[in-house]
């Protein structure tokens, strides 16, 4: 049994933190499910940008879609969504089986709204519609203007991946949001059944602080605050509160794991998928991660439901100077603009494809 059917087995499920057309058509994505135990995929602004880059696969769609008028945004949308509609398809058998806990795929709004909670509201509602799939999930980032957006949209019965979320704090407020759409739509006579999952990036952290700590604490970081917002996960999850959602048949908004690719070429390439093996979470992860962990994993010891030694460790952090509190929010921002400038820069390569494309039909 290779390790990715063992984390499986534990309980955490492996998504991919990839879509290409590439991948679709090649069979790859198929093969990953069936050899790989994957359940899921995620998207981002990053991740379209280079797969329209990198590659001749969307040509086609592009010159069809700019000859027939359609440009920027709406293009983009079109193609993303004839992506993840396919991929949708594939997972949904996966997604039948487990009741709708897994099998899902997720398609983010427009990063430039990541200040406008009316905006991503409607965006969320428009983009959920269009995709006509029940496991598709809407991303939607945790910033201040995203808090509200996330709640509403629950209530109106779209699912929603929570992403940019940096801590335990993060979490917390992902997870009130998505408990307060519940309870309305409970108040209102709705199905309490409305799915989501709140994205917690780690390597990131270890980016970070890199230059600013001893060696001793070097890619320890991510991983000490994956521990310490697990440990809250758990409690939640045996709160009288979340029993009372229960009770109606609220579903739990999933803890699942981001930006778990080791970023530090002196770190096991598996690193933080060997230590972020957690029963009822997900870990979505590159595909160059997702191989060297079926090569080469070790599924080990689960995360401790009660955070294990991470206080421990990010105090250590905290007499090297680290404010992680203060990082966090760091962090947010800075991954809030790293995908407003892939978004940009997605757009501007749709355009110049389009153009360069159409004009070849006229030549």
């Amino acid at each position: 049994m290779n390790a990715a059917r063992q984390l499986h087995d534990l309980g955490q499920s492996l998504w991919l933190d990839n879509i290409t057309r590439g991948l679709l058509t090649s069979g790859t994505l198929g093969r990953y499910i069936n050899e790989l135990s994957v359940t899921g995929l995620t998207s981002n602004p990053t991740i379209f940008e280079h797969a329209i880059d990198d590659a001749d696969f969307y040509d086609d769609a592009i010159r069809r879609k700019a000859l027939a008028g359609e440009s920027g945004e709406a293009l983009f949308f079109e193609l993303a969504l004839e992506d993840l509609t396919q991929a949708a398809d594939l997972f949904r058998p996966i997604h039948d089986a487990t009741g709708g806990v897994d099998g899902w795929v997720s398609l983010e709004v427009s990063p430039l709204l990541a200040d406008d909670t009316a905006g991503t509201i409607k965006a969320a509602a428009r983009l959920h519609a269009r995709a006509q799939r029940p496991n598709l999930f809407i991303k939607i980032p945790g910033t201040a203007a995203g808090i509200p957006a996330i709640e509403e949209s629950i209530f109106a019965g779209v699912p929603v991946n929570v992403t940019l979320l940096f801590s335990r704090e993060h979490y917390i407020a992902a997870a009130e949001a998505y408990m307060r759409g519940i309870e309305r739509r409970i108040a209102a006579g709705r199905d309490a059944r409305v799915a989501s999952v709140a994205s917690i990036f780690v390597s990131r952290w270890d980016v970070a602080a890199k230059d600013k700590v001893p060696e001793a604490l070097r890619n320890r970081l991510g991983i000490a605050i994956a521990m310490r917002t697990y440990q809250a996960y758990r409690d939640l999850l045996t709160s009288q509160r979340w029993r009372k959602l229960a009770s109606y048949g609220a579903r739990p908004q999933r803890l699942l794991w981001a930006s778990t690719g080791t970023k530090d070429p002196a770190a096991p390439d598996v690193l933080y998928v060997e230590a972020l093996a957690a029963p009822d979470t997900i870990n979505t992860m590159p595909e160059k991660t997702l191989l060297a962990f079926a090569d080469h994993g070790k599924v080990k010891n689960a995360m401790r439901f009660d955070g294990g030694n991470a206080e421990v460790v990010l105090a250590g952090f905290t007499r090297a100077g680290i404010d992680d509190e203060a990082l966090a929010a760091d962090l947010q921002r800075e991954g809030t603009a790293a995908f407003a400038k892939s978004w940009n820069d997605l757009m501007s390569r749709v355009a110049s494809k389009s153009d360069v494309l159409t004009k070849a039909d006229y030549t």
